[in-house]
């Protein structure tokens, strides 16, 4: 299997996993050298940090060696900030669920999509039209999704238990695709697990093949904890191979996010 990913999506994880430890912001020849050592070419990191620009993710502003660099937007560092509660697994899994119940004008009818897509992408599963769910701990990052959109006007939220009818373990697997969710796990597996037993049975990587090994298997990691929102183990499948990847993220991060640094600022 070979791995794709986009210019952009790993300057957002370069940001994440580094960027925001730079005295100031990086200045635009690191962005270049460190996105070139990940398989990135020069025009593609400009024409990349150009339209996070015109996304509001970054803005210019001086490195600390007075050049022309980049840095996160404030909103993009709220957005950062809860990425790391999700993606580093710091949230415990809530035994509670969150609905959001939302209604929106058929003039809006933009912001209804808007809405949709935003929950989604935070890991609700669909219960019925205008009726989303997902587990009690996503509740503070919701909120702030839903400020960040001025969306609010339009959504109620209530957190409490799924009293039936259904089984809550059916009714989990009506509103999540859970197949779909299994096989991304299993595709990080492939892709990532072979990188973990090397560095288990070999010698301790270079900086350079630390940041190297580390950067993409983040790319490909950050979104799983969003499509799979950490769902009660009890209500999945007993094979459920999201527990293995998260164990093989949380030690390749242990093994190589602080070695990797060290090429980001020797």
């Amino acid at each position: 299997m070979v791995e794709q990913h986009t210019p952009r999506s790993l300057i957002v994880t370069f940001y994440g996993a580094y960027g925001r430890s730079f005295d100031g912001a990086v200045p635009v020849s690191a962005l270049v050298r460190l996105l070139g050592a990940a398989g990135v070419d020069a025009p593609s990191v400009r024409s990349s940090v150009s339209r996070l620009k015109r996304r509001g993710f970054l803005v210019p502003a001086k490195a600390a060696d007075g050049s022309a660099g980049y840095e996160p937007s404030e909103e993009a560092r709220l957005l950062l900030e809860d990425g790391d509660r999700r993606i580093y697994g710091a949230v415990p899994v809530s035994q509670e669920w969150l609905v959001a119940v939302f209604s929106v004008p058929e003039q809006e009818r933009h912001k209804r999509h808007l809405l949709r897509s935003r929950l989604a992408r935070l890991g609700f599963g669909s219960v019925a039209p205008g009726v989303w769910i997902a587990p009690g701990q996503l509740a503070e990052e919701t909120g702030h999704t839903l400020e960040r959109l001025h969306l609010t006007a339009y959504v109620e939220l209530f957190r409490g238990a799924h009293l039936g009818f259904a089984p809550t373990a059916e009714a989990v697997a009506r509103w999540w695709d859970l197949t779909a969710l299994a096989k991304q796990h299993e595709e990080f597996l492939d892709l990532h697990e072979p990188t973990l037993r090397a560095l288990q049975s070999g010698p301790e990587p270079t900086p350079e093949a630390a940041y190297r090994a580390y950067l993409p298997a983040l790319d490909t990691w950050r979104r799983l904890p969003y499509a799979d929102p950490g769902l009660p183990r009890e209500l999945l499948p007993a094979d459920w191979p999201g527990d293995r990847a998260a164990a093989v993220f949380a030690e390749l991060h242990a093994r190589l996010r602080d070695a990797g640094a060290r090429f980001v600022q020797p």
